[in-house]
């Protein structure tokens, strides 16, 4: 099934609505879809690179738009549409643990989902479910979409096509890393 909702993206990437597509798919993908917006960004971007920041943008906005529906499914319906889609994922279970201690974090949990592999829509119901301040989870999904999606696009147009692997396999790993240095950074600098 997800092989097949895979295929049907790529295909909208070739569409004369592709922008569209891609800013109806950063929407659904914050809240409730399970495939990124870079499986679109990526072939549109090689396919035409001066528009690279635009369709960032795009995705940027689409993107933050729709981690607030997931913030309203959280903080209103999460009984009702949160936790079945939680729970599909698979991640139901440690919501309540996860629950206690996610505020004391929220900045952080929310700039790790949005740069890497881990899916920001579980990310977006949490801050509302938990009741993060609004204001906090704005300012930090754009920042770490914008990081995401501008650093996609600014590779893409650099390098092309020789970059398209190592985005799709090794992109997520090297998030993962950067912001494992910077927590770690902000630690040493705190306890030392």
């Amino acid at each position: 099934m997800l092989r097949n909702l895979y295929d049907r993206t790529m295909r909208l990437a070739e569409h004369p609505h592709a922008l569209w597509a891609l800013a109806g798919v950063s929407f659904v993908e914050s809240s409730v879809f399970p495939i990124p917006p870079d499986v679109l960004m990526i072939p549109m971007i090689l396919a035409a690179p001066s528009r690279a920041f635009l369709i960032a943008t795009v995705a940027l906005v689409a993107s933050v738009l729709g981690g607030l529906l997931g913030y309203a499914i959280g903080a209103f319906f999460y009984e009702t549409i949160g936790q079945p889609v939680l729970a599909a994922m698979g991640k139901a279970q440690a919501m309540d643990a996860f629950n206690t201690r996610f505020n004391d974090f929220g900045f952080w949990a929310v700039l790790t989902a949005g740069v890497t592999p881990f899916p920001y829509k579980v990310i977006t119901i949490m801050s509302g479910w938990t009741g993060m301040p609004l204001g906090t989870f704005i300012a930090t999904s754009i920042l770490a979409r914008g990081l995401r999606f501008f650093i996609v696009a600014g590779l893409l147009w650099k390098f092309g096509e020789p970059i398209r692997d190592f985005i799709e396999k090794r992109l997520g790993l090297m998030f993962t890393l950067f912001i494992a240095l910077l927590i770690g950074g902000f630690v040493l600098v705190r306890y030392l």
